[in-house]
């Protein structure tokens, strides 16, 4: 399974933040701070439903 870390990881380690890796029908989802706890998985369409949702209604900054 390949890992990829969000590009708003942060300086450093870049071990912040959360890491995605593309499965043949799911999105998984782990904590880049704790990778060996678990993860969770997703279905693919629902994923990216969540992330244009997302991108519409970005949280407001402070």
């Amino acid at each position: 399974m390949h890992w990829r870390k969000s590009s708003y990881s942060g300086g450093g380690e870049g071990n912040t933040c959360v890491e995605i890796a593309a499965l043949p029908t799911h999105i998984a989802i782990r904590d880049s701070k704790a990778p060996a706890r678990g993860l969770l998985a997703f279905p693919a369409a629902s994923f990216a439903a969540f992330v244009e949702a997302v991108k519409r209604h970005p949280r407001p900054a402070g």
